[in-house]
């Protein structure tokens, strides 16, 4: 620790109240004009990479949940820089995509006019509420210069062959004129517009292979070397992969072919009694008799009409419809017939199931409607009846067994699935990067060449959507017809953009390389200060996101393009905040803007009060009158380094319990800063800032401390009174304290004292006293000696420094 530079501060200013704004004024211009906040990143020894979600940009600005998560983040990367760090925060826009596309199109406003001032508006909260953010690597996904590496990123997927074109089956939101997600539709409406039902539609659109990478994406949950993350995460991200074990089965048609079939239960074959398509299985139209081919058309053409999410709602009443097909169960040779319904979905395994009614319910639910067989193959002891040679076997044992025979037999093998399929990332709307291929009638999908980027979005006027599920981009035809690269003959651009998440799955890695114009991401720089070491952001970006991001690492890692392939090394996700134990929403008019809270209180109140609030990974509940303590306890601090300047107000020498509280005090709050709990290192604080009170303790040494550990939370207020202090640095060229061990032990310990096994009172004894010294304090303590009311004491247990329990009667 530094010993201070005494400045011209006078008694006049040292008496002076906490005034935070402009105190806050003062230190934000002073962090700016300084460079204070951001690291050499060529030269640093120790980097820490701190890494926060970055926002989309919202007309309505942030909300207090979004200074929440900011701040969180903030102090974690302020106490890695007291800790001897160089730390790395920096801040960019997720700007593009549909939220900014249709809220331009509600206000008439084109988006690349409404982006920008919204961006200025977050830039100006941000610095507000005064976090270490590195200004100079900002970026937008919606700038040329960062979108045009979105662009070279799917190049590089394209050419190692992760990328692909295919006709697929897609949510299709009428209102929104777009595709949608799984996930962004709600019982069959539109999660936007709830009042609009989604449609099926078929378009050829681009996709990326992620489904190569399930068994690395699983595998590396497992290793904590390269990825602490929240267990809850963790578990999300399991959970999506979905990975089953299990076997594919051919069940053998009459004319030659055969369907294949996917099962987690091959041990129950032989209760296959029909099978079921979905609707666009490409056999059903070579299968389909003569006499069901009407049926069977009609049948198709309305489930064509139904959204996805729709069809795998399971408590719906089942429809179907029979192809006039049987098929040849190879288990017990019998022909079943081959039916279609609207449950099954191409998506998801084959497309085609056994159905085993006895043994399923959606496949019980069907065989009833239809009137269709139900043989039961497991009794109730859950062994195999009525199953061959397997007639007897646990379902367990079963499974392998039947799995070897059907590798022995042909009719099928053992193999692994996962739920995960491959990213669409096609979007047939204006607002985002255009994807860099171009159509030729003689060359088919060539990629745009690598000096060509970026493909720069037009600036066109009619941005809206249309019915068509064509870009809007295609009406343009200036843009629109290119050359071909290959032949220079007459060709046509790729119209639809990519998704979002492809923007934000390599964000961190231009960061530190916003200087570049060259390259995406320099090398060495790279080497430094990646993987990120600290991430942190919302439970709904759990899942999509950061698979996502682990993807790109992973795909970048095996091209030679980066030395790591996981991204995130740590990640936690922050928790949520409710107002007045509600949630917050326009609608009760219960929203809490934080502009109007700092221009009250400060920032420093305001960050200090958020973090007050509850464990940061649970989030809490904001209550005005909450506001008032977290500031009288900074008004307390501002009070005693007062007293500390102006020596003669101390008390003299720090009395043995106060410093037993001060190492207490840096020992508890390094370890709950660490573990993300900050409102307890916050309560900590306000203990020892009593204690000090209480004794008139104003030790200089004491005090530094304090206002250092303080720093993460308030630190416009600790620069000023680290300044205040005599010091001519900032405090976060300071150290984060250290404890003695010795001295955060107390030398008295309060010890229960139990009567018959119940707690009737408490002593205070020396630490380590004898037995026998703690029955006597517990004896002669009053509230003890009258349950024990004269008896014998037969017998005593006692557990040293914690509990004493007498036996008496």
């Amino acid at each position: 620790m530094s010993e201070p530079n005494r400045g011209p501060a006078t008694a006049a200013a040292d008496a002076d109240s906490y005034r935070p704004e402009a105190i806050e004024a003062k230190w934000q211009a002073r962090w700016a004009e300084r460079g204070t906040n951001g690291p050499d990143l060529e030269r640093a020894e120790r980097p820490y990479y701190n890494l926060m979600m970055f926002p989309y940009p919202s007309a309505e600005g942030l909300h207090v949940g979004n200074m929440f998560a900011f701040t969180g983040s903030d102090v974690y990367g302020r106490f890695k820089r007291l800790q001897g760090y160089q730390v790395f925060e920096p801040m960019g826009f997720d700007a593009f995509g549909i939220h900014s596309e249709n809220f331009a199109i509600k206000v008439g406003t084109h988006p690349a006019k409404l982006i920008p001032a919204n961006i200025e508006n977050f830039r100006r909260q941000l610095t507000r509420i005064g976090l270490m953010v590195d200004w100079r690597h900002e970026l937008s996904t919606t700038d040329p210069a960062y979108y045009k590496w979105t662009q070279w990123l799917f190049l590089q997927l394209f050419k190692a062959g992760k990328a692909y074109r295919k006709y697929a089956a897609v949510n299709w939101c009428p209102e929104c004129k777009t595709v949608l997600a799984n996930e962004q539709v709600i019982n069959g409406f539109c999660e936007r517009h709830p009042g609009t039902r989604v449609e099926q539609r078929t378009l050829e659109q681009w996709f990326v292979r992620i489904s190569e990478y399930a068994d690395r994406l699983l595998a590396d949950l497992d290793d904590r070397t390269k990825m602490d993350w929240s267990d809850t995460t963790v578990t999300a991200q399991r959970n999506w992969l979905g990975r089953s074990e299990g076997a594919e089965i051919e069940f053998a048609l009459e004319h030659g072919q055969a369907i294949r079939v996917f099962t987690t239960r091959p041990d129950t074959i032989f209760g296959a009694t029909f099978m079921v398509l979905a609707p666009e299985h490409p056999l059903v139209a070579d299968l389909t008799s003569a006499a069901q081919r009407d049926a069977v058309d009609a049948y198709r053409a309305a489930a064509n009409a139904k959204d996805l999410v729709s069809r795998k709602i399971a408590e719906r009443d089942k429809t179907g419809v029979f192809t006039g097909a049987f098929a040849r169960n190879p288990a017990t040779g019998r022909m079943i017939p081959v039916w279609i319904a609207d449950y099954v979905l191409m998506e998801y395994g084959t497309g085609a199931i056994m159905a085993v009614p006895a043994h399923d319910e959606r496949d019980l639910e069907f065989a009833t409607k239809y009137g269709l067989s139900v043989v039961p193959v497991l009794d109730d002891n859950g062994r195999l009846m009525d199953s061959g040679e397997f007639t007897g076997l646990p379902a367990e044992t079963a499974k392998g067994a039947v799995i070897r025979w059907l590798e022995t037999s042909g009719a099928g093998k053992g193999v692994v699935q996962y739920r995960l399929h491959d990213w669409c990332i096609s979007r047939q709307r204006y607002w985002g990067p255009p994807i860099p291929m171009i159509y030729c009638d003689d060359h088919g999908a060539v990629p745009v060449p690598e000096a060509d980027l970026p493909v720069v979005l037009p600036p066109i006027e009619d941005f809206r959507p249309d019915d068509s599920g064509v870009s809007p981009l295609a009406r343009h035809g200036e843009w629109y017809y290119v050359p071909c690269p290959v032949c220079g003959r007459r060709a046509r651009r790729e119209t639809d953009v990519s998704d979002t998440f492809l923007d934000s799955a390599w964000y961190y890695l231009r960061y530190p390389s916003t200087g570049f114009d060259d390259r995406p991401f320099d090398q060495e720089l790279t080497r430094r200060w990646c993987p990120v070491a600290t991430y942190i952001g919302g439970n709904e970006h759990a899942v999509l996101h950061l698979l996502y991001s682990r993807f790109i690492a992973m795909v970048l890692h095996d091209l030679g393009l980066v030395n790591f392939d996981e991204p995130f090394t740590r990640f936690r996700a922050h928790g949520l905040i409710v107002k007045d134990g509600a949630k917050m929403s326009k609608s009760r008019g219960n929203v809490v803007v934080p502009d109007e809270y700092i221009t009250r209180w400060g920032a420093d109140t305001f960050r200090t009060y958020l973090m007050f609030l509850g464990p940061f990974q649970e989030g809490g509940d904001f209550r005005d009158e909450g506001i008032a303590g977290p500031r009288r306890f900074l008004d307390k601090v501002w009070g005693i380094v007062g007293e500390c300047v102006r020596e003669d107000m101390c008390g003299g020498e720090v009395r043995h319990d106060v410093t037993v509280k001060w190492h207490q005090t840096i020992r508890s709050a390094t370890e709950a800063i660490e573990g993300l709990h900050y409102n307890t290192a916050i309560a900590d604080y306000m203990k020892l800032v009593n204690a000090l009170r209480d004794t008139n303790c104003c030790d200089r040494q004491v005090v530094q401390d304090l206002v250092i550990m303080l720093a993460p939370f308030a630190p416009h207020f600790a620069e000023e009174c680290w300044e205040r202090l005599g010091h001519r640095t900032s405090v976060f060229d300071e150290l984060w304290p250290e404890w003695d061990p010795a001295l955060a032990v107390e030398d008295e310990v309060e010890v229960a004292v139990q009567v018959n096994g119940r707690t009737r009172s408490r002593v205070t004894v020396a630490r380590d006293a004898a037995e026998a010294d703690v029955v006597a304090a517990a004896l002669a303590d009053e509230t003890t000696a009258r349950f024990v009311g004269g008896k014998e004491v037969r017998k005593r247990i006692y557990v040293a420094n914690r509990l004493l329990n007498l036996l008496v009667g």
